[in-house]
């Protein structure tokens, strides 16, 4: 359970550039009171201790604005951003490493008892506001843009926007996501045939540094083949040499 929460604490350092220490992610972060509340009301669920589980997480909701289900299963370093109106429904299941922005539902669309609420995989990105409705199925690494309403799954690595929420990640897209992760900016939620004017320059100056590093790459393979060819030769030439001078 602690060294859960140690995980946790680093996991905001890793996600949120206005962290500053430890001590002001354990008192100032809301996202934080509310996954630690969640991890011992679990527990309480668990051992069937239902209304006090539910009795904990409704004091956390009170404090944080924020309401999860002690029934939800969450796993580890998860990371709620700001959080004020987050929801997250009892048969939510949400895997490692997964991140939710303010005002992100996991809710359900029936009455019905049984998985009714969506499974996260790991490393899922969910941005403000967004909807994800009914046991839908979000894979590893995949993103889901602002104010998105989703309620089908979504494949591993794609990313889904819009209402009702499409999955607009091509292969060119995925490589540009990927480039532009690496140059530590990630616009997520936005793709190709979106006509924003900042956006289409943005994708613009990421496509021609990615093309411009396979050129770089390309050109430093060639000349490590001409310096490797050039020291060969210079071998072959002094074996020559010593033939003649025998």
């Amino acid at each position: 359970m602690f060294s859960r929460i140690r995980e946790d604490i680093a996991s905001v350092f890793d996600r949120d550039p206005a962290a500053r220490s430890t001590w002001e992610v354990i008192t100032c972060y809301p996202g934080f009171h509310a996954l630690v509340s969640h991890r011992f009301a679990h527990l309480l669920w668990k051992a069937r201790l239902r209304w006090l589980a539910r009795w904990m997480s409704h004091l956390a909701r009170w404090f944080t604005g924020i309401e999860i289900h002690p029934g939800a299963t969450i796993g580890r370093r998860f990371f709620i951003d700001h959080g004020m109106g987050v929801v997250i429904g009892e048969t939510a299941e949400i895997g490692d490493d997964v991140t939710l922005y303010h005002g992100v539902t996991l809710g359900g669309t029936t009455w019905n008892k049984g998985k009714r609420h969506p499974t996260l995989g790991n490393g899922v990105v969910v941005g403000a506001g967004a909807k994800l409705l009914g046991p839908i199925i979000v894979g590893d690494y995949a993103k889901v843009g602002s104010n998105a309403v989703v309620v089908k799954d979504v494949p591993p690595g794609a990313t889904a926007v819009g209402i009702p929420a499409k999955i607009i990640m091509a292969e060119q897209d995925q490589a540009r996501e990927a480039h532009a992760a690496k140059l530590g900016f990630s616009a997520y939620g936005l793709s190709s045939h979106e006509d924003d004017p900042v956006a289409q320059a943005i994708r613009g100056l990421t496509d021609h540094t990615a093309e411009l590093e396979a050129r770089i790459v390309e050109l430093a393979e060639r000349l490590d083949r001409l310096g490797r060819g050039a020291d060969e030769g210079r071998g072959d030439g002094a074996r020559l040499r010593k033939v003649v001078d025998k």
